[in-house]
């Protein structure tokens, strides 16, 4: 797909703004507040159903109004035209596409696919492990048809025996939710065991290309309970502990992944700017296993890019993007020496307006 405008209203220090993207790289300059961020953000929002940098209600809503709008007008791969926007009034969204109603921001999410390297990035490997679940998630989500509905039928199961950890019930009930947690919990592992070890060959390309100086990196997966134990093993043995705690503490919802290099544990060995390269190698190489399976990169955001990374490393990632032809959006401070011989589309922002630049 190719993204040729995003209008924005009332997000963040963004009042009403409207850029004609281009369908090559894009690059959006600006100073620190200016709102450069804030349409990485919004493009964001509408690829994840959610924002990088929190919740609705921390500053999401332009101060003093009373929702926030974003819109999106693009082509797919037949080059047919698609319009969609959400709306929050801070108490729900409302999504549109192709002027009707969806129920969910996961029918708009399916059809505009983004990956994003921004500030925060280097959680992915620091952070919880709640952010590196919706990393594999989020691939799943768009190679893997039957996912979203198998997660569905996971997380209404889980909620379902927390409720029941948390009451008065008979056995029958307990066990009849955890055979579904059983079944879909399997199928979901399955499915992630499966994405890793294919994203994991691109990661190895991708580390190679930024990290060259470290060992080959390996990753692990930890299913959510122990490996010596089958899922429905797992929730029988720990239904006292669950009782006394109100809430399910094994399966699927406590997976994890790890990347090792060596005797390296990316979480806690690498150095600040290692781990910020490693998350970008992650980015990336998600970027190439989506377009092993649908023939094209997703929409690649770099936000903040010449903070992020040094100039050698700068342009290792510009020439990397050039060479799949993805659209790329890229904000800065200044101009960036990589992309000075480039084609580019380029827009100015100041305290929130934007202006095309020829």
């Amino acid at each position: 797909m190719r993204l040729d405008r995003l209008a924005v209203s009332r997000f963040r220090c963004v009042a009403d703004a409207s850029l004609a993207l281009g369908p090559g790289i894009n690059l959006i300059t600006g100073d620190n507040g200016a709102g450069k961020t804030s349409a990485i953000e919004a493009l964001y929002l509408l690829s994840h159903g959610r924002s990088f940098r929190g919740r609705v209600r921390d500053g999401l809503i332009q101060h003093g109004e009373a929702a926030l709008r974003v819109l999106a007008q693009w082509r797919d791969a037949s080059a047919t035209e698609h319009r969609a926007g959400i709306e929050h009034d801070g108490k729900q969204w409302q999504v549109r596409v192709d002027g009707a109603s969806v129920k969910t921001l996961a029918e708009l999410a399916s059809r505009i696919a983004l990956v994003c390297f921004e500030p925060g990035s280097h959680a992915l490997l620091s952070g919880a492990a709640e952010n590196r679940r919706r990393f594999v998630d989020w691939g799943l989500f768009h190679v893997e048809p039957g996912f979203l509905e198998c997660w569905r039928r996971y997380a209404r199961a889980l909620r379902q025996r927390n409720a029941l950890l948390k009451s008065a019930h008979d056995g029958v009930s307990l066990e009849s939710w955890e055979h579904e947690l059983q079944i879909s919990g399997d199928l979901i592992t399955a499915m992630r065991i499966s994405y890793l070890a294919q994203w994991e060959h691109a990661l190895l390309i991708a580390t190679a290309q930024f990290l060259p100086e470290l060992p080959v990196a390996k990753v692990s997966f930890v299913r959510g309970w122990r490996a010596e134990d089958t899922l429905a093993a797992a929730l029988k043995s720990s239904r006292d502990r669950d009782q006394a705690m109100g809430f399910t503490s094994v399966g699927p919802h406590r997976a994890d992944w790890r990347i090792n290099f060596a005797r390296l544990n990316a979480k806690d060995g690498l150095s600040r700017g290692q781990t910020k390269l490693t998350a970008l190698a992650c980015v990336l190489a998600q970027a190439q296993q989506f377009a092993a399976v649908h023939g094209d990169w997703p929409i690649v955001c770099l936000d903040d890019l010449a903070s992020e990374l040094d100039q050698r490393h700068q342009q290792r990632v510009i020439e990397l993007v050039i060479a799949s032809k993805a659209q790329v959006v890229i904000t800065a401070t200044e101009a960036i020496p990589a992309l000075a011989p480039l084609h580019v589309s380029r827009f100015h922002v100041e305290q929130g307006d934007f202006t095309a630049l020829l």
